[in-house]
């Protein structure tokens, strides 16, 4: 049910001090809520609730700001959720007027609302994180025309997949499956699954191949017999048949693949789970999915994010990546600064430039512009370190998509927090002096001019 606005009466509140009256004012997350525009959130993401079925929802601006503080503290929902109890600069950025002793929701309810708003959702959110970064002074209007682009891989939240690892696991849920439906196997290899992952794991360590590939063969025959065995007893059956598609499926999948098979299956909680290697001397493949980012080529600040599943050749993918910058920024872009993997992108309405390009860069400021496409490399380093794109827990391909929005919008929070803490003290140092001037000129200007001397 649409989330009601809660309407305080002030008899009720008579002996309670509001937070506006205990805060410092000069805190960066107190200026920070009053640069963002709640009232937007309210008016969009309301659209997407019932009407008349259900208990009311909870209040979205709060629903925002735990998103907004989970991104930018690199925090679980849960985490966030009891740090919010504790801080009351966190309250008032939900919208809180009093301090609250009890947990504002669920953990579970920020997964909810995630699936509620969607991708369309989440890049609102990052355009009024980049709304708020124009207001504040982090960044200016006139550095979104000139970006710069690059891609990375967001790694999905999975151990690394062994074909030992994936047989036994798969053959283990598909009898947990079967226990749960009181279907009875003829064998569940409980015990030798568990002992056959075991040695393979043990001769890869020793280098004995031969005995590896012999166990490997060992589990591959064991889920092929469960799998034909559950194939058996739930013939004919459609409930059943429903119920096991997709662990059937999976495990057939595994069955047929090879070490050279094209779309090749890493994870079983994560079918789409994709390897991608990038060149990396430390760490060769990685599983999860091609992300691009987009930066401001001087401020440095995110105004573009997207999943890329698939793994496509990244010139393919710099239209759409300039596209949602111009969506999320209203700003018509005139340059973009790339590496050499987007050769042939075929961009014609933005002129772009390669790294290391040589032809056509006669100015020396066109120069620094394309030096300073390196700078998105520490962004992306930021991006895994700080906030959560070096591992995504989120489900699904939409989970991708809505972790890189949402990682993206962090990122430019922090950079709005930072400027806010170093610029604005120093503008109230400047405008304290100035009083203590004036106040020190009125007290000279009462005395005589015998005092003044002394």
């Amino acid at each position: 049910m649409t989330p009601k606005k809660t309407e305080d009466t002030p008899e009720i509140d008579l002996f309670r001090n509001e937070l506006t009256n205990m805060l410092d004012h000069r805190h960066a997350l107190y200026q920070l809520a009053d640069l963002i525009d709640w009232h937007s959130f309210e008016t969009e993401f309301g659209l997407r609730y019932c009407d008349d079925n259900g208990s009311p929802g909870k209040p979205i601006r709060l629903m925002v700001g735990l998103e907004y503080l989970k991104q930018i503290h690199n925090l679980s929902d849960e985490q966030v959720v009891k740090r919010w109890v504790e801080n009351p600069y966190w309250q008032y950025l939900c919208g809180e007027i009093y301090f609250k002793h009890e947990l504002p929701i669920d953990p579970s309810s920020l997964s909810r609302f995630r699936q509620r708003i969607g991708e369309s959702g989440c890049e609102k959110l990052l355009a009024a994180s980049i709304q708020a970064g124009v207001r504040s002074g982090a960044v200016k209007k006139r550095d979104f025309k000139r970006v710069t682009v690059d891609t990375t891989v967001q790694e999905k939240a999975v151990t690394f997949p062994t074909d030992s690892k994936l047989l036994n696991r798969s053959r283990q849920r598909l009898v947990r499956l079967c226990r749960r439906h009181r279907i009875t196997l003829r064998q569940s290899y409980a015990r030798n699954g568990p002992r056959a992952a075991w040695k393979v794991s043990r001769y890869a360590h020793a280098r004995q191949m031969k005995r590896m590939q012999r166990e490997l063969r060992r589990l591959r025959t064991y889920l092929g017999r469960v799998v034909r065995d559950i194939e058996r007893r739930i013939a004919g059956q459609a409930d059943l048949e429903l119920w096991f598609a997709a662990e059937m499926s999976m495990a057939r999948r595994l069955l047929a693949q090879e070490k050279h098979s094209k779309n090749k299956l890493y994870s079983l909680h994560a079918p789409e789970v994709e390897c991608l290697s990038k060149g990396k001397a430390h760490k060769r493949y990685e599983f999860g999915v091609k992300v691009s980012i987009t930066s401001t080529n001087r401020s440095n600040f995110i105004v573009g994010g997207q999943a890329l599943p698939g793994n496509p050749y990244d010139g393919h993918t710099l239209s759409g990546a300039l596209a949602q910058t111009r969506r999320l920024t209203h700003t018509e872009i005139e340059e973009a600064f790339v590496d050499k993997g987007y050769r042939g992108h075929g961009e014609e309405t933005t002129t772009v430039y390669l790294s290391g390009q040589r032809r056509g860069i006669k100015t020396r400021g066109l120069r620094k512009r394309l030096k300073r496409r390196q700078a998105i490399e520490p962004i992306i380093g930021h991006l895994k370190s700080d906030g959560r794109l070096g591992r995504n827990y989120l489900q699904g391909m939409n989970g991708d998509a809505i972790n890189v929005l949402l990682c993206c919008a962090g990122y430019n929070l922090r950079l709005i927090l930072r400027h806010l803490r170093l610029f604005w003290p120093s503008i109230w140092r400047v405008f304290q002096a100035l009083l203590e001037g004036r106040h020190q000129g009125a007290n000279r200007d009462t005395l005589s001019p015998a005092m003044a001397i002394n």
